[in-house]
């Protein structure tokens, strides 16, 4: 596609383009050696969506969460999903205080801006699900008095293979909730070099200083939606999605939900790569993270999701 466009968006101010930059270097100066998934866990914050990050246990998932809450400079909790965590124990609940003769409303950790949910399918469908309006209202409803929750708030929830032992598989209502699903993969040899020879990543941890505040991240959710997408690219983005409906090998594709998600994480991409402007290249980039979690496989198969989103986004041609 060979389209003209005119970078006539708002431009980032350059302090807040140099605070970006120091936040991901920093991110990258913990988790070694994988610059593709700190952007794109950038990508989902600037978003305003949350980030799901599923591997084997000790590849870096937690030590990712902990780099980005220390980096941003919001209220963190962590929460140790396990098979006997009740809603309750996420949520908060009301406790009849005597002195007062009335129920008090105790905060659960879901009341902090960065959120941990860790190894979440360990916990039962019944807890798991205690997150979904928190995720997609920023509210939670508790004796039927409603809760806003800080702004901004940003889950990023680990989740080991199902065919480990101790699993739930997220039901696809909760999943579609994640603007992005990332894996981090085994360390390069250099990458994993380092990591044995240098100081341990938490006390690294420790040392991070905050290089942004919540206001820098509402002001780059600002520019993100401002960010330009042409007509072509929203021909392209229709095309990838219609594909997913169509394909032999997916039951259910692409909501309009998913379509609006792909873009808002193109935008964010674009933002993230110093342009005002959207390329099919940020398209393809957040495809896969945005879209395979997303699709139900059809057939005995089952063929695996994220090799039918590769396989889309490879046969559908730039518009």
């Amino acid at each position: 596609m060979t389209t003209a466009i005119s970078d006539s968006t708002i431009a980032l101010d350059p302090s807040l383009r140099t605070s970006l930059d120091r936040a991901v270097a920093q991110v990258n100066s913990v988790l070694l050696g994988k610059a593709a998934q700190v952007k794109l866990a950038f990508v989902s914050l600037i978003a305003g969506g949350h980030l799901l990050i599923e591997d084997l246990p000790g590849v870096g998932k937690t030590t990712l969460a902990h780099a980005l809450a220390a980096t941003l400079d919001l209220s963190f909790q962590r929460v140790q999903f396990t098979s006997d965590l009740l809603p309750s124990d996420i949520i908060g609940v009301s406790i009849f205080e005597r002195d007062r003769n009335q129920f008090e409303f105790h905060p659960g950790p879901v009341f902090a801006q960065l959120i941990l949910a860790d190894e979440i399918n360990r916990a039962t469908p019944k807890t798991q699900s205690a997150l979904l309006e928190a995720m997609a209202e920023q509210q939670v409803t508790v004796d039927g008095k409603t809760h806003p929750l800080p702004s901004p708030f940003f889950v990023v929830a680990t989740q080991n293979p199902l065919d480990l032992a101790g699993t739930y598989p997220l039901p696809d209502s909760q999943l579609d909730r994640f603007l992005l699903r990332l894996s981090l993969d085994y360390p390069s040899r250099e990458a994993e070099r380092e990591l044995l020879t240098s100081t341990s990543r938490q006390q690294l941890i420790a040392t991070l200083a905050p290089c942004m505040s919540a206001g820098d991240i509402h002001a780059l959710r600002q520019h993100c939606a401002a960010i330009t997408a042409s007509a072509a690219l929203i021909d392209y983005l229709q095309a990838l999605i219609g594909a997913t409906r169509s394909h032999p090998d997916v039951r259910s594709g692409l909501s309009p939900r998913a379509g609006l998600a792909l873009l808002n994480a193109a935008r964010a991409h674009a933002l993230l790569s110093g342009r005002g402007y959207c390329l099919p290249e940020d398209l393809q980039a957040v495809f896969v993270p945005v879209a395979a979690h997303r699709l139900t496989p059809s057939g005995s198969g089952q063929r695996d999701r994220t090799e039918i989103a590769r396989a889309l986004l490879s046969d559908v041609a730039v518009r």
